[in-house]
């Protein structure tokens, strides 16, 4: 949530906390809050679509010094939106900021946006070390605070209401946390940190009841407050003025009101004259808003997160705390959601049918980037939504298509692999607005027909299909490939035949080259792996990496590339969420490997300045080898005896539609005529992109 300018007055004020050696303990930690700090603290690259590979090896240096310390982490998750829109409001118009913000850092101003696979990379690293985790439902404070407040342990994030909330081992803001200034040796190892704790700070205010301070926090505003109740309260309210020296930081707003509450004992009085200052005919209305507000602050005795980290399988969460349009959904997607394997996206359109689409680095002059993903998106809200609504309208016997508004059902009308209307809510952006878009939701064409309830039963080849025919992929194209890197090599092919304007030939052989470098530098982390201590591999990861285009470095953003870049980015973790929901019909790529920006950038660069990929790998068979695989797999080529990746011409605009499409009966054009050895050069080298391609499937929506 969020007390406005809070947090800048408390950490302004040594007083109110205390030193911490941080050691031998359970540590209850925000992970949305964690990850956001960590990225945007450590100078990591936000302008060319982030470097995920230097992000991860930051979150395995947290967690290990943690480790060190024997501090044990639990990390509870952000889930979807709230069900009651109280803060949608709030939602938007961050998310009409983040437009802005990232349109500036395009321009070469500084502003904060957090890359697209940001937080993927960050569960899964997670995943990797075996830490403790759990996604909420939605916002996860309520939840943190909770089970910190059980257990008796401290929190560490970086939200001001854990100001508000009385937790006996305190809250330990990031600002404050030196997890990188480890103390001590051997078993005596600590961690520097401030620990606040509500008892010292009210003590600092007439020894004020700390049960006052949910109401101050509500009338000082968070998200939930509407700012017109705020700002009513204090252009009536009459405040003491504030002593001199009470701190090097300042706030006579903050330090007047608490001194102001500090002379009511109980709660309840203080509330009744809050509710007299502001008067009105409203008066009843704001009490039944006040109270719940300040309910929201108001710790139960028992966690529901306390028994998930105590199981040992993926629990359930709690019933109870369910939204109505959640209760019914199979135990395999609320398992998946809990763990942290399916997104906050499966939430929002399942509980509000609505999706807010993440800002990107971008040309602003352009369609979002992410319409070039929102094919895959609506196999995503098909998969979701349509059987149950084409359920519940039997069951009304509706008729009749809807008009397209939310949630609108209605019989179907043509569109392939749709048996019912059924809209989500996309909001996204237009030039530098927020725009609500209805964007119908479509269940893959499969028979037998998909339901979700059973959907973790259905035999992989099928799921697989639904996967690939939604990227236009044949199988096949599969069979050369490093499993992990089957799924990004299908959106790579999807990118290309769905982005606007096309990707150049330069940016395609970047792209993959740079999965060959973080294919190479995984392997080579890994003890045992033949490529550790392979020289070859080493000159050539280093030779790589040199491209890369540092902040130092005085070179404007090339504003075609990143958009390009953006939309692979979109449609990448579009795909990964599919994947998902799909139960994982291919192996889960390792996102930390898949993209570097400030990389890709810099080999873009220097392929279209004339340099070949070839020349970079050289040293390195290995990488050749797999350099070939990977621009085999995307141009179609399957067997030996065709031309090379320096020698094969790459799609332009139109090369993957047309040529060879809809001539069923003809030697080029079949899908039936074609072996998996490739076609004859009689065909033209720009049709082997129809060897990739599910006919009828990559049509326009």
């Amino acid at each position: 949530m969020g007390v406005h300018g809070l947090a800048s007055y408390v950490e302004g004020n040594r007083q109110f906390f205390t030193d911490l050696k941080l050691k031998n303990t359970h540590l209850v930690i925000d992970g949305c809050s964690l990850y956001f700090r960590l990225y945007f603290s450590s100078g990591l690259d936000q302008v060319r679509g982030g470097d995920y590979d230097f992000f991860a090896a930051l979150v395995r240096r947290f967690f290990a010094a943690l480790s060190e310390c024997n501090v044990r982490p639990f990390v509870v998750l952000d889930g979807g939106m709230d069900q009651t829109d109280k803060k949608f409001r709030t939602l938007r118009e961050r998310a009409e900021s983040k437009i802005r913000d990232a349109h500036s850092l395009s321009r070469g101003s500084h502003a904060c946006i957090l890359p697209l696979l940001s937080r993927e990379v960050f569960r899964q690293v997670l995943c990797d070390l075996g830490i403790p985790l759990v996604q909420c439902i939605s916002e996860a404070d309520f939840e943190i605070a909770s089970l910190a407040h059980q257990w008796g342990c401290p929190v560490l994030t970086n939200d001001s209401d854990f100001y508000i909330f009385d937790l006996r081992g305190g809250y330990l803001p990031f600002a404050l946390f030196e997890w990188e200034n480890i103390c001590g040796k051997g078993p005596e190892r600590y961690i520097p940190a401030r620990q606040f704790t509500v008892n010292r700070f009210c003590s600092h205010f007439n020894h004020m009841n700390k049960q006052l301070l949910p109401l101050f926090a509500v009338i000082t505003g968070n998200d939930y407050t509407l700012a017109k109740t705020t700002e009513m309260f204090f252009s009536r309210v009459e405040l003491q003025s504030v002593p001199k020296g009470r701190g090097r930081h300042s706030n006579p707003r903050i330090e007047g009101l608490l001194l102001w509450l500090s002379q009511f004992a109980r709660p309840g009085d203080a509330l009744e004259e809050v509710l007299e200052i502001l008067g009105g005919q409203r008066k009843g209305n704001l009490r039944t808003q006040l109270s719940a507000r300040i309910q929201d602050y108001q710790l139960p005795p028992n966690s529901s997160l306390a028994q998930f980290f105590s199981s040992s399988q993926p629990a359930l969460l709690d019933i109870q705390v369910l939204p109505a349009a959640l209760v019914s959904q199979p135990e395999w997607l609320l398992r998946g959601v809990a763990s942290g394997r399916l997104p906050p996206l499966v939430l929002d359109v399942l509980v509000l049918q609505r999706a807010l689409l993440i800002a990107q680095v971008e040309n602003s002059r352009l369609p979002s980037s992410h319409e070039a993903s929102l094919r895959i998106r609506k196999a995503i809200y098909g998969l979701l939504l349509v059987e149950r609504a084409v359920q519940a309208n039997a069951g009304q016997g509706q008729r009749g298509r809807g008009r397209g508004g939310k949630g609108t059902v209605g019989q179907s009308g043509g569109s392939p692999g749709s048996s019912s209307f059924c809209f989500v809510e996309e909001y996204d952006r237009l030039d530098l607005n927020l725009k609500k878009t209805p964007v119908e939701a479509q269940l893959p064409c499969t028979q037998p027909k998909l339901k979700l309830d059973t959907l973790d039963k259905v035999a992989v080849p099928v799921r697989l299909k639904v996967l690939l025919s939604t990227l236009g992929v044949m199988e096949y194209v599969l069979q050369s490939l490093p499993p992990h890197l089957c799924l990004p090599v299908c959106v790579t092919y999807f990118w290309m035949n769905s982005s606007k304007p096309k990707p150049s030939p330069s940016l395609l052989k970047g792209l993959l080259l740079g999965l060959v470098y973080g294919e190479l530098c995984r392997r080579r982390a890994m003890a045992g792996d033949p490529l550790c201590s392979c020289a070859g591999t080493a000159f050539v990861c280093g030779q790589l990496s040199q491209l890369r285009l540092h902040s130092g470095q005085k070179r404007s953003l090339d504003l075609g590339v990143a958009h390009s870049l953006c939309q692979w980015q979109s449609c990448m973790l579009a795909g990964i969420y599919l994947n998902q929901l799909l139960c994982f019909p291919l192996s889960e790529p390792h996102s930390a490997w898949l993209f570097s920006g400030t990389l890709l950038h810099g080999l873009e660069a220097a392929l279209r300045g004339g340099l070949l990929a070839e020349t970079l790998l050289a040293a390195a068979p290995a990488a050749v080898q797999l350099y070939s695989i990977l621009f085999g797999a995307v141009m179609g080529i399957s067997g030996q005896g065709h031309a090379s990746p320096r020698s094969a011409p790459l799609p332009t605009a139109g090369s993957s539609k047309g040529k060879g499409r809809g001539k069923r009966g003809q030697g080029g054009g079949g899908r039936g005529n074609r072996g998996r050895g490739g076609m004859s050069r009689a065909t033209g080298l720009d049709n082997r992109f129809g060897m990739l391609t599910v006919e009828d499937d990559l049509d326009e929506d």
